[in-house]
């Protein structure tokens, strides 16, 4: 069956081409450094899917336009949030963009220049091949805005690169540089910035043009223990964090953070 092309034009803050049957996606808020506001979140709960019924690619492509990968949440959304009683993160779309993405079963190849923050740096550790720039670094700051790392990072991070290390940086949230990142396993390779984007095509390239039923299938088997331990933690996970945006401690951590100052947490 194919399936008739997704209409990537509707997306506003993710952009779409091909390259031969590669789809490059790009995340694109290069105002806010690719931060997720409200819109890139909706966005990125059904872009996998479309990814996935795109009759025209067998491999897929993440990046960030700009000088970022993606700056993690746009915190101006959360304090208009908590300040005016409006919506906020949704937990259902949390978890629509982590299964979506670990259900598509094209190969997905991350190209990370610059920072990876937050849920920046989920999407592009969940992905299956991580390529970085030398200027990249991953963080998964959830905790200095005063919530839980609940939107995948305590799914991936223990996976990658051990329980030890994955906690010391989600209850830390510092960042790792990429050539740290690739020596304790965040990432595969780390390249020069000017290198990065020819990188990634070329080995998503050498997967399109491989046996693409193997290589898919080969991926979904992979998959299956990341995908038993998603929907064991997910529900779990996102609903502390939830719990914790409603938390003095959050209003405090996005206020501070606006106002350029310290935080004064009160653990409350």
């Amino acid at each position: 069956m194919v399936h008739e092309a997704p209409d990537f034009s509707r997306y506003t803050r993710i952009k779409a081409r091909h390259e031969g049957r590669v789809l490059i996606l790009s995340l694109s808020n290069p105002k806010l450094m690719n931060a997720v506001d409200a819109q890139l979140h909706r966005e990125l709960s059904s872009i996998f899917l479309d990814a996935s019924d795109d009759p025209h690619s067998d491999v897929v492509i993440l990046t960030g336009e700009g000088p970022a990968f993606s700056a993690g949440g746009d915190l101006n959304w959360m304090k208009q949030a908590f300040e005016t009683g409006g919506k906020g993160p949704d937990a259902m779309e949390a978890k629509r963009i982590i299964f979506s993405l670990l259900d598509l079963e094209k190969p997905l190849i991350a190209a990370v220049r610059g920072p990876a923050v937050g849920l920046g740096a989920t999407i592009a550790l969940f992905c299956d091949v991580i390529f970085a720039s030398e200027t990249a670094k991953f963080a998964d700051p959830h905790v200095r805005a005063g919530i839980v790392a609940g939107d995948g990072g305590a799914i991936i991070w223990p996976q990658l690169c051990g329980y030890a290390k994955a906690k010391e940086f989600l209850m830390t949230g510092d960042p790792v540089p990429a050539k740290e990142a690739e020596r304790i396993g965040l990432v595969n390779h780390v390249v020069a910035d000017g290198e990065l984007d020819g990188a990634a095509l070329s080995f998503a390239q050498r997967l399109e043009k491989g046996a693409i039923q193997a290589i898919k299938y080969t991926k979904v088997s992979v998959n299956i223990g990341l995908k038993q331990l998603a929907h064991s933690i997910l529900d779990t996970s996102v609903a502390y964090e939830m719990n914790t945006f409603m938390t003095e401690d959050h209003r405090e951590a996005v206020n501070s953070f606006l106002e350029k100052r310290a935080p004064a947490f009160k653990g409350r």
